[in-house]
């Protein structure tokens, strides 16, 4: 096998035989990646229609839906193609480079197959997959209020930014229990499409970028959650049990099912920037070839070093944040087939250092698009440029607290010296 092949590999076969037949059976990561990529030219036609509707038409959605693309990360044994994360993130990047916003939108609800298959219990399972086709957005930042009732909790309030939730089937989200006898406990829930109200609350000018990432609120109003569609949130930064493993590791036989989510979950925000400085790339190589520089001697932008420079610098860049993606993907792939062969967890420092490993991916790729916004002149800055849309598509992941490589650096430090890292008890 040539090494650049592993990246589409999958990672275990299932224990038992499918529930649920997937579409394809045969279907395989390059084949799914070329129809990523085939979508690009339909995807920058839409651009300006889809970041006023705030998220991507319902004919992409079924264009992905047909392609496959909800269920790359899903187990086989209900409809899922279990393809490993470089794959699901090479997909991603493809359909940003097309549209950033609609990559962020289908990324982060696509990407959550894993959470609820590592973590709620195969009656649950069962009935979240359902005939296999699974979107939803994970609202993993605590919101509303939680109230234990008999056989369930009673949800009530508004989660903002669930990106992702208008073509979604369910919301995953996080809420806090009241201790009883110590601090609150972080708990998961998932609640089917009807029984919550998405907010219209994004898309248009609302906010400087990202505009078609779906990530409106999302209201639950009084809504009884039964005990078996919830799952203790803490599962997914720490491993609670190594010898157990998960629901996943038991169910599935795949130790991608492992479920420690800081790894994958930065990719799902990194890769949508990378696609962006993909599209930024191409947006300025069309300027390189049809503008003129505006200095002596007047030749194509093309055969001028001071074009030429920037150009080949972000090309860098962002190849090497791609790499990054891929490689961090790989550690952690790595990591959970050693617990399944030696049953030692990965530790809260190998796991936090895969989220900074990849803070540094979506630094090099919003510093790629800064570099081509200001080397394409004024014109890069007039409404409905499409390279203002990248600048503003970079400026929203820069804001995001998970991007914060300053901060998340002192964690790391910590981790590494051997003292508490601050981020939950890992």
């Amino acid at each position: 096998m040539k090494r650049d092949e592993q990246v589409f590999q999958t990672t275990a076969e299932p224990l038992s035989r499918p529930r649920i037949a997937a579409p394809e059976p045969g279907l395989t990561p390059e084949t799914v990646i070329a129809r990523a990529t085939a979508l690009k030219p339909l995807l920058r036609a839409q651009q300006d229609e889809a970041d006023a509707r705030g998220h991507y038409s319902q004919a992409l959605h079924d264009e992905f839906t047909k392609a496959g693309l909800y269920r790359l990360l899903q187990p086989r044994m209900f409809g899922g193609y279990e393809f490993d994360y470089a794959t699901y993130f090479k997909v991603i990047i493809e359909i940003a480079s097309g549209h950033p916003a609609t990559g962020w939108c289908l990324g982060l609800a696509a990407s959550h197959g894993p959470l609820v298959a590592a973590h709620w219990s195969e009656e649950a399972q069962s009935e979240l997959f359902g005939d296999g086709h699974f979107a939803a957005p994970h609202r993993a930042v605590p919101g509303g209020r939680c109230e234990p009732v008999e056989g369930g909790y009673i949800l009530d309030g508004v989660w903002p930014y669930c990106s992702g939730i208008p073509h979604s089937t369910h919301l995953v989200a996080a809420t806090l229990i009241p201790g009883q006898d110590g601090p609150p406990r972080l708990l998961n829930f998932a609640v089917p499409a009807g029984q919550y109200t998405v907010l219209d609350d994004w898309g248009g000018d609302r906010t400087l970028g990202m505009r078609a990432s779906g990530s409106n609120s999302v209201r639950v109003e009084k809504l009884f959650v039964p005990q078996h569609m919830t799952a203790d949130a803490h599962h997914q930064y720490r491993l609670q049990d190594p010898d157990a493993g998960t629901h996943g590791t038991r169910l599935h036989g795949n130790p991608m099912y492992l479920g420690l989510t800081m790894a994958p979950y930065h990719a799902a925000l990194v890769s949508p920037v990378i696609g962006a400085a993909r599209a930024a790339l191409d947006e300025f190589q069309d300027t390189l070839r049809t503008q003129n520089t505006q200095v002596p001697p007047f030749v194509k932008r093309l055969e001028s070093p001071d074009f030429q420079r920037p150009f080949g610098a972000a090309l860098a860049m962002t190849d090497a944040a791609e790499g990054i993606v891929m490689q961090a993907m790989h550690q952690h792939m790595a990591l959970c087939r050693h617990w399944a062969e030696q049953k030692i967890a990965p530790s809260g420092e190998e796991m936090l250092r895969l989220w900074t490993m990849q803070q540094q991916a979506g630094k090099l790729a919003c510093e790629a698009i800064e570099m081509l916004f200001r080397s394409s002149g004024s014109t890069a800055a007039r409404s409905g440029s499409r390279m203002l849309r990248y600048f503003g598509d970079a400026q929203m992941y820069r804001g995001h607290m998970s991007s914060q490589y300053q901060n998340f650096a002192s964690m790391v430090g910590r981790a590494r010296l051997g003292l508490p890292s601050g981020f939950l008890d890992v």
